[in-house]
């Protein structure tokens, strides 16, 4: 009987340990660290079990929490795409943090305030950083050397760039028309424009003109190939078999990336840019939702403490590739960055870098310019008719 209580004893832990799902959009080396990191810290933390479920892309994710938070079947936390996250906080599903947060000082300090900065809406906290990216150039540095180019710094080397590397074989530059215009955004936001002006959609401004009639232009030279993002796989395929020169991607493409042979040395490089202008962060915050237990979310903070300890900002930075979003972190990356000085590239940027906007409705605008940018580039419209139907309809979603 000794021997029984002293087990039950020994069990005791474990049953009482609180259980925190979590559902991410990380597949590969990251998703694969997100269950080393919930194992290593339910041994650290003997409280609470962060349960990771990997649940598809980004818009996978959304449909299926949607659907979940109808039939009251939701996590406890939730890694949310930073266009996405403003829609849960208006919708009053994600939870305010403020009263569960007794940060120090230092850690403050320490976090890169873009990406820190992201999960505050109307003066609450909503969001924990955890991936933060920028787009970058990706590029054939072999056929830039032999063309004798260098990665181009604004719009102008860019357009001539593009043209320079085309042939009847391949394309100077592959274009995705993402479904939330992010790597559009990016040609806008570079400029010094930006998709929303004073809360509306600011779809036809003048920088959005100018990168559209850009694309418009290469398509029409031959310089471009237009992708939508279903044909996603066949741009990565394209540009590893050279029938495409340059591609505009985040930075977090690259582990992925390397499943592939590359016939190529691979050149990475900041978004073009104009004097003043900004690239749009991309990545996700973690989100707890409405409806957890008070334990559940203590251990959801506690494992997202865990999360931001550097060693661990350091390794989900190697596995990843995303931007480090502790300053401490820097110095346990220099060997990874100085193995290829490239991977370098997306945390420089951060220097430029700007939150994208915070209106619920964003996500709808953002979708309906990724149709106006497809109906141009492979149907034809002109530049600013499409823009302008976009807007058009853009104003009438509230």
């Amino acid at each position: 009987m000794k021997k029984l209580w002293a087990l039950l004893f020994l069990l005791l832990p474990a049953l009482a340990q609180v259980e925190v799902p979590f559902w991410h959009s990380m597949d590969g080396p990251a998703g694969r660290l997100l269950a080393d990191f919930a194992q290593e810290f339910a041994a650290k933390d003997g409280r609470y079990r962060v349960l990771p479920q990997y649940v598809g892309g980004y818009r996978d994710g959304e449909t299926k929490l949607v659907a979940a938070l109808r039939s009251g079947t939701a996590p406890v936390l939730f890694q949310a795409e930073i266009s996405f996250f403003p829609r849960l906080v208006a919708e009053g599903r994600a939870l305010a943090l403020d009263p569960y947060l007794n940060l120090d000082r230092a850690l403050l300090e320490d976090l890169f305030e873009p990406a820190w900065n992201y999960g505050l809406l109307e003066g609450k906290r909503y969001g924990l950083p955890l991936n933060t990216s920028t787009p970058v150039l990706f590029y054939n540095l072999d056929a830039f050397r032999a063309k004798g180019l260098k990665a181009p710094r604004n719009w102008k080397e860019f357009e001539e760039a593009a043209k320079a590397l085309s042939s009847r074989q391949a394309k100077g530059f592959i274009f995705v028309t993402d479904p939330q215009a992010w790597l559009f955004e990016a040609m806008v936001t570079s400029r010094g424009g930006n998709l929303v002006k004073d809360g509306k959609p600011n779809l036809t401004s003048k920088e959005a003109l100018e990168a559209l009639e850009m694309l418009d232009r290469l398509n029409r030279a031959g310089a471009l190939s237009a992708r939508s993002m279903a044909e996603a796989t066949f741009a990565q395929l394209d540009f590893v078999r050279t029938k495409g020169m340059m591609v505009m991607a985040s930075i977090a493409n690259w582990p992925a990336a390397e499943n592939f042979s590359f016939a190529f040395t691979l050149g990475v490089a900041p978004v073009p840019r104009e004097p003043g202008g900004k690239v749009p962060m991309g990545g996700a915050q973690l989100v707890v939702l409405k409806g957890a237990s008070e334990a559940q979310v203590r251990g959801a903070l506690e494992f997202w403490k865990y999360l931001m300890e550097p060693r661990n900002v350091a390794r989900w930075v190697e596995a990843s590739y995303y931007v480090p979003v502790r300053k401490s972190a820097i110095p346990l990356l220099e060997g990874f960055y100085r193995e290829n000085p490239f991977r370098k590239v997306a945390f420089e940027q951060i220097a430029h870098a700007q939150e994208r906007p915070k209106e619920p409705q964003f996500t709808a605008w953002a979708s309906l310019l990724a149709e106006a940018l497809e109906r141009s580039l492979k149907g034809g419209v002109p530049p600013r008719k499409a823009l302008e139907e976009a807007q058009r309809k853009a104003e009438v979603i509230r």
